[in-house]
């Protein structure tokens, strides 16, 4: 089963799938095919972004592309057609005439044949039904908006004629195409104060560049209310000069803005802190390298930290738990999904290793390597993000001493690795240049004492001073 419906037994629809955790929409990042082009089962037809990643979708039959509903950088409500396919091309039905690129709020509710509920579509991934409610479509403008509209072309064509004041915009949303959004955004022009003079009221560009210009226009530019939204990141839109630059917050940025912000002002963190002498360990860093054990994998100090923090969890389980505030209950976890703080283009993303407890060292470098790497590339998949226990933010990559990291919503402790430097310190009764680094542990008083949280700090730190520990104690 898939995210599609079927309108006619030569053209098929397919609708933006829930790719996550019951996620309500997606925007389209980028699209791989166009209309006309050959289409196959399974091929990826375009790349959306989620709160939680970018996800790449197949289409799942076969045929030519008929229709794209939406353009690049809009966002799509789950269950709503992105795009129709015609699966027998050549076979003399009559084709559909193509819908025109909306967004979301204004396109139609898409008529389904399938049952309601959830049904697969990538795998591990599911259809959530949608409950966002869609707004009717506007009719035609009103006389009395054509006339306005006409009186202002006079003018600007210049015969002269007065023009009228500006009315009221209708309810609800301008009518405008999603480039013609996406200028006026980017131009700081607000659409209910837009004349428009396409036809049955829509907004054209040129009427966006004529409110923009306040010498060639009696619409005046609105004063910028909200940040001017862009379509991606790497180019934001300057509002008014090259001082300032403002950037829309959503996707992967604004997931991680809320969940933050939940998480400081729900769970009540408390951070311990100590530094230790890492020499031992460094050493054991530089003889796994040369293990043929460890061949084909990536050895660094991560790897000897995380071990370690398994280690400590293991002989404390306790702090391995979770708050289900809606029972009142602690939920203790028999296993142990290790989060490793990944930094990549889109923003902070913590996936994590599945059942990391019951993996031999080479089986955790192996999964470490692949989730570094799949999270730089934009590939991480929702589901990798899903379920994490406790974990790792390895901010020393950076520079930096250490910090106080803010738990991942649901976890009950987050352990932040500061940069591993040289520095003086006593050893056997000496003063000797020593590898030296800071761990700063956080955790939820709710779930965890300073009792039980001090043991866990101390039993990693115990370990990286002496890596022998790894075996007597694991």
């Amino acid at each position: 089963m898939t995210t599609m419906t079927q309108t006619s037994a030569r053209f098929r629809e397919f609708k933006m799938p829930d790719v996550g955790e019951g996620l309500t929409e997606a925007e389209i990042l980028k699209w791989f095919v166009q209309p006309g082009d050959t289409v196959t089962d399974g091929q990826v037809v375009c790349e959306v972004e989620t709160a939680k990643a970018a996800v790449e979708l197949p289409i799942p039959f076969d045929g030519v592309v008929h229709e794209l509903r939406f353009s690049e950088g809009t966002t799509v409500d789950v269950g709503q057609v992105i795009i129709t396919v015609d699966v027998a091309p050549g076979s003399g039905d009559e084709a559909p005439a193509p819908a025109p690129v909306q967004e979301p709020v204004e396109a139609p509710a898409p008529v389904s044949e399938e049952p309601k509920g959830r049904t697969p579509v990538l795998v591990g991934y599911g259809v959530a039904e949608s409950s966002t409610k869609r707004r009717p479509r506007k009719g035609a403008a009103a006389p009395e908006a054509a006339a306005v509209a006409a009186a202002v072309q006079a003018e600007l064509n210049g015969h002269g004629a007065p023009a009228p004041a500006v009315p009221e915009a209708p309810a609800g949303r301008p009518l405008a195409k999603p480039p013609v959004r996406k200028l006026a955004k980017d131009l700081g022009i607000d659409l209910t104060t837009v004349v428009p003079t396409g036809k049955d009221g829509v907004i054209t560009r040129e009427d966006v560049h004529a409110a923009a210009a306040p010498a060639a226009s009696p619409v005046a530019a609105p004063e910028v209310a909200e940040p001017v939204a862009v379509s991606a990141p790497e180019t934001p839109a300057t509002v008014g000069s090259a001082r300032e630059t403002r950037v829309p917050v959503k996707g992967v940025r604004k997931a991680i803005a809320q969940a933050m912000v939940g998480s400081a002002f729900t769970a009540p963190h408390v951070t311990e802190f100590v530094t230790v002498d890492v020499t031992r360990t460094m050493k054991l860093v530089a003889e796994l390298k040369e293990d043929k054990e460890m061949a084909g994998v990536r050895v660094n100090p991560l790897l000897i930290i995380a071990k370690a923090l398994l280690v400590a969890i293991k002989r404390n389980p306790e702090v391995n738990a979770a708050w289900d505030e809606a029972n009142q209950e602690i939920v203790r976890k028999h296993y142990v999904n290790l989060g490793i703080a990944a930094a990549t283009p889109r923003g902070l993303i913590v996936p994590n290793i599945k059942d990391a407890q019951d993996k031999t060292l080479p089986q955790l470098a192996a999964a470490l390597g692949e989730l570094v790497s799949t999270a730089r590339d934009g590939k991480t998949s929702p589901a990798a993000m899903a379920g994490g226990t406790v974990t790792i933010t390895n901010v020393g990559v950076f520079g930096v001493d250490t910090g106080t990291p803010i738990l991942n919503p649901g976890e009950s402790a987050i352990l932040a690795v500061g940069a591993i430097k040289l520095q003086p310190w006593v050893h056997k009764g000496k003063v000797k240049p020593r590898q030296v680094t800071t761990l700063a542990l956080s955790f939820d008083h709710r779930l965890v004492d300073g009792e039980l949280g001090s043991k866990v700090l101390a039993d990693v730190a115990a370990i990286l001073e002496q890596p022998k520990r790894l075996i007597t104690w694991a």
